[in-house]
Parts: structure tokens; C-alpha cells; sequence
């Protein structure tokens, strides 16, 4: 500048809060709803840190080093009192804001080098055949939860999540290249297109929530929100005798493990039918088969003691 003085610094929670105003703009055109408040929430942490440790509202980009990194991890276990595995989804976000200081030319170094995120790995629950065997054959008294059963099951037979549950309407289903029937639904967590064959259980359901004047603009399940669902779901598990706690997430578990890789589809397969984006988002659900088949093995070993 030929006048004056200029303030070209820039600083951390500034540029975190343009990068995640951009990301709203194009929710739905390349950013899910759960990514963008994955993010936000990453920035109020950030924030929050940064108050805490500086005892200001932000601070200069250039200013970023391995100490601040290690600090934050170090804030978030102990003042957020977050898990190994928690931390380290807030630290990994960041990191990626991280990045785009370097790009542009902000930040020189990055702060990250020789940080290293660590997770632990985590088996998650699903139910084992004769759970689910259980769950299906259950009657139940209560319309409600007999309702939230039945779109359980539909999710444990097609692995679909609460909010794609929740959004499905009739005109999803569509004729696949084998004449039966499929689904089509764009992933609202990752926004990837997924096409799924209907299994007979999933017909079923499909079928018992359908009328003949169908619209295909209507939702195909009259679901509750997840909070209700999770807690008679509680409900549900009590009644069937099932020891665990059941959350609806753990229908897309099932589906992984119990329905599909124990059955022997390939797991390649079970990861297009997920959704996922990579194999190494479905490996992990191939290590929980291993551990059920070493349960299963182990009941076979008593036997021939």
C-alpha cells in the first residue's frame, strides 16, 4: 500500500469461521448436514481452547506450533474430559483447517509434524442371529414399540441410518437388473449414491407400512425422532431379553456383520451397500466377524473337551 498501514495478519478462529461459512453455503452440494456440524463443533472446541490457554478471543495463524497442537489434545482430554478416539475426530478436523493454512501460504510449517493421532480401536455391538431372531418374532402390546421394531429390523436387513430412514419415501424403490426389488438413496452423512437388493425382511416391513393409495412422495415409515427411538429401543431390548444396549445405530452394525459378512458376502460388496467411500471404513466390521466366529468356535472347543 502506497498510504497508511495495512493489517494483512491472519488469525485462527477468523479463517476457521469463513472455511465453515463456505461449508454451509454448499451443504448438500458437496458438504452433509453432519460434516458441516461436525465442524462447528470442532470450532467451538478450538474456541473454547484458545481462552483458555491464551486468555483471548484468537490468535495469529503464524503463531500455530506442535506446542499449541499438543496442548489442545491435552485440553480436550482433560477440561472436555473427551476419549482418546473423541480427541483425536476434534484434532483430525482441525488438522484440516490446518492444512488449508499451509496452502495458502499462512502458516510456513506445519504444526502437525511429528504429532501423531492416535485411536483406539473400537469393537462395536450388533446383534448376533438369534438376537435378531428374537427381536423379529417378538409381539408387542404397545403400537409404538412395535412400530420402532419394525423399522429396526428394516434398517438391520438394509443398513440404512436413522436419517435415511427417516427421509425414505416410495419413490427409492425401483427394479433392479436381477427384475427384483432394490433401493437408491444418496447417503445423507456422505452424500454417495447407494443402491441396496431388498432382502424379504425388508419387504415385509415395507409392505406392513404401506397403503394402497400411496403416494410416492410419502415416507415410507412413520418414525420417530432418534432420541425417542433410542429410548424404546432400551425398551424393546428389555423385553426380548437382550443384554446390550440398543441404540439404532447398532441396526447398520448388524447389518455389516450378522446379515451380510458372516453370510459371506464379500466384503466389498457389504461396502458399496454401506456406502462407504473406502474399504478401510468396512474392514473393522470384518475384525468383529473374526471376533464372533471365535465365540462361536469357542462353544464348539467345550464340547469336544
Amino acid at each position: 500500500m502506497l498510504f497508511g498501514n495495512t493489517d494483512d495478519r491472519k488469525f485462527i478462529i477468523q479463517i476457521f469461521q469463513e472455511e465453515n461459512d463456505k461449508m454451509k453455503e454448499l451443504e448438500g452440494k458437496g458438504y452433509a448436514i453432519g460434516t458441516i456440524k461436525r465442524f462447528e463443533t470442532s470450532l467451538s472446541h478450538t474456541r473454547e481452547f484458545i481462552k483458555w490457554k491464551y486468555k483471548c478471543e484468537d490468535i495469529e495463524i503464524r503463531k500455530l506450533d506442535y506446542e499449541f497442537v499438543k496442548e489442545y489434545d491435552f485440553w480436550l482430554k482433560t477440561v472436555r474430559n473427551c476419549s482418546q478416539n473423541t480427541a483425536s475426530k476434534y484434532i483430525r478436523n482441525f488438522k484440516k483447517i490446518v492444512l488449508h493454512f499451509i496452502k495458502t501460504g499462512w502458516l510456513r510449517k506445519d504444526p502437525f509434524h511429528q504429532f501423531k493421532l492416535v485411536r483406539k480401536e473400537v469393537i462395536k455391538e450388533f446383534l448376533t442371529e438369534d438376537e435378531l431372531e428374537r427381536l423379529l418374532k417378538k409381539h408387542f402390546s404397545i403400537s409404538r414399540l412395535e412400530i420402532v421394531r419394525d423399522i429396526f429390523a428394516f434398517s438391520c436387513f438394509t443398513g440404512l441410518a436413522y436419517t435415511d430412514v427417516y427421509k425414505l419415501k416410495h419413490n427409492q424403490f425401483f427394479n433392479g437388473v436381477d427384475g427384483k426389488k432394490w433401493i437408491s438413496y444418496q447417503r445423507t452423512k456422505t452424500l454417495s449414491l447407494t443402491k441396496i437388493p431388498l432382502l424379504f425382511p425388508a419387504i415385509q416391513m415395507i409392505e406392513k407400512y404401506t397403503t394402497n393409495g400411496i403416494n410416492l412422495d410419502d415416507k415410507v415409515f412413520p418414525c420417530f425422532s432418534n432420541q425417542k427411538m433410542n429410548a424404546y429401543l432400551k425398551e424393546i431390548a428389555d423385553l426380548c431379553g437382550i443384554n446390550k444396549t440398543l441404540t439404532f445405530h447398532m441396526a447398520r452394525h448388524t447389518f455389516a456383520t450378522t446379515v451380510t459378512l458372516t453370510n459371506r458376502v464379500p466384503l466389498e460388496t457389504v461396502s458399496k451397500m454401506m456406502g462407504h467411500k473406502s474399504l478401510k471404513q468396512t474392514q473393522h466390521y470384518a475384525k468383529i466377524v473374526d471376533v464372533k466366529i471365535s465365540d462361536d468356535m469357542e462353544h464348539l472347543r467345550h464340547k469336544f473337551m
